[in-house]
């Protein structure tokens, strides 16, 4: 099925989120810089309001002898995390230092959320800091600035050949006034720039290195000090010898235990990073469509676990996910996700993306247990052993013309209680009575597609993870990360991707809801 090209809307710059911008920007000249500071308003930005405000357009950090802070204090970026990136922003600092942290991580035990550790790209009103790669709370001093460091695997620093002399670096930095700051991350290679002129470079192969983390700007304790921060720019890229999987995940629905989006989604992640370690990077965002404006621009897969039909969180953001896919993410659907309204606003796109989809009075949804006892030929049923499962596995998708470039993961045969609901839109019809109570054809609950078009990505659908304690089930689990993996194009084993199972404790852990009395 050939995609439809899309007119691109015509929307004045005032009126565009910083969203619907940087989806604007994306089909028009391809992913670069995004703003992620409005220039008017800390929305999207976390710091204790003691500190922090915007002023002349600019994020404020300001202490004085009367409101100091104890400790180092941060303001994080909420939106989302980094990863492989270019970072812009415009700099002013009036006494003390501060800094820029990048892949960075909250501090455990700290006396407010607002403590920060990790990798950060220093600046300070003085001569000796500005530029340098430090980390906070995380190793020390790893390149000053005109430095060249490499971390080797054993945690040891080694110096290069060094980017410059230091004095002479810091003639180019403008003492109380604005200054531009690049910072650069890619793969484990991290470098600072100030107006222009690189100031340092850290190539980090330790084992405590970082590929993603948190954004923060900090407000240093000791003396009064007042830093500005503007015009702050994110740019993503390609990641470098690792795979970006994207997990979305929607706003809660069904109570405890029952469509767990954010769970279900953080446990898969969990495993994947846990297998293939620097070779995953696996973004999650919760409660909906991320306001990360760049979530997608670096991704090679792309995860919804969300309420779907007219509800579905794609729904807006189609032109988005087509662009991307169009250039080779994967795109998969777990659950409702998979449901969406047909036509060339939902259910086109969806056989685009996944082969298929849940289409009312067509699509069936009950709650059965499934017997799977046979599985194709195909990675993502590496390793799968027959089993059973009591799910709510919805079946009769609509899927593309003869199954086109279509393989059946999971497919069983639904009993006739599958079907004593009356008809209506997700229940019962003449389509699905005729082909399991008739023909006796074996439905597909789980399925892979390859690209509709060249250059593509791949997709897959999973009907299942109603109850989010299905995941405990080793077969179950495996199919869901071997789906994951395939769409982002990552190497999977013979014998599946091993993963651990999940006991109780880990289950009832980031559900959305509290655990109700007696459960």
């Amino acid at each position: 099925m050939m995609k439809k090209t899309l007119t691109l809307l015509s929307l004045s710059a005032a009126a565009m989120t910083a969203s619907a911008r940087a989806e604007h920007h994306e089909e028009a000249d391809g992913p670069g810089f995004v703003p992620i500071f409005d220039g008017e308003s800390l929305k999207h930005w976390s710091g204790d309001p003691k500190f922090w405000s915007v002023r002349d357009g600019a994020i404020t950090g300001v202490t004085t002898p009367d409101n100091p802070t104890q400790g180092n204090t941060f303001i994080v970026w909420e939106a989302g995390e980094l990863d492989d990136f270019e970072l812009r922003l415009k700099y002013r600092i009036e006494g003390g230092n501060s800094g820029i942290q990048i892949r960075s991580f909250r501090l455990d035990g700290a006396p407010d959320e607002w403590r920060i550790g990790g990798y950060q790209a220093d600046f300070e009103a003085g001569d000796n800091w500005s530029g340098t790669i430090y980390g906070e709370k995380f190793g020390g001093v790893f390149a000053k600035r005109g430095q060249r460091v490499t971390v080797g695997e054993d945690g040891k620093k080694t110096q290069g050949e060094a980017v410059g002399d230091p004095a002479q670096l810091n003639e180019g930095i403008k003492k109380g006034y604005w200054n531009d700051y690049l910072i650069v991350a890619k793969g484990n290679r991290i470098s600072t720039s100030i107006n222009g002129q690189l100031m340092a470079e850290v190539t980090d192969n330790g084992p405590d290195r970082r590929r993603q983390g948190l954004l923060a700007l900090q407000l240093h304790a000791g003396p009064p000090m007042q830093v500005q921060f503007k015009d702050i720019e994110l740019k993503r890229l390609p990641l470098e010898g690792a795979k970006k999987i994207c997990f979305f995940a929607g706003h809660p629905s069904h109570g405890w235990g029952a469509h767990e989006h954010n769970a279900g989604n953080i446990l898969l992640a969990e495993r994947l990073r846990d297998h293939y370690g620097d070779r995953v990077v696996a973004a999650t965002y919760k409660d909906g469509w991320p306001t990360d404006p760049t979530a997608l621009h670096n991704a090679d897969a792309l995860i919804m676990f969300c309420t779907g039909g007219g509800s579905h969180m794609a729904k807006p953001h189609q032109r988005q996910i087509n662009y991307f896919q169009d250039r080779g993410m994967g795109v998969g659907c777990i659950h409702y996700a998979v449901e969406v309204q047909k036509g060339k606003d939902g259910g086109d796109s969806f056989l685009d993306w996944l082969g298929g989809y849940f289409e009312t009075h067509w699509s069936v949804n009950p709650h059965w247990e499934a017997q799977f006892d046979s599985f194709p030929d195909h990675p993502v049923a590496n390793g799968v052993q027959p089993f059973s499962v009591n799910d709510e596995w919805y079946y009769h998708m609509r899927f593309r013309e003869d199954m086109a470039g279509v393989t059946p993961i999971l497919s069983a045969l639904p009993g006739p209680e599958t079907l004593k609901r009356n008809d209506g839109p997700h229940s019962g019809n003449p389509h699905v009575r005729a082909a399991v109570l008739e023909r006796k054809e074996k439905q597909h609950v789980v399925w892979v597609a390859e690209p509709a078009t060249d250059g593509a990505g791949r997709g897959f659908g999973f009907t299942g993870a109603h109850f989010h304690r299905n995941w405990a089930d080793d077969n179950f689990r495996k199919v869901g990360l071997n789906a994951v993996a395939w769409i982002a194009g990552l190497e999977i084993p013979e014998s599946g991707i091993p993963s651990s199972t999940p006991d109780q404790a880990e289950l009832e852990t980031n559900q959305d809801e509290p655990k109700p009395k007696g459960r």
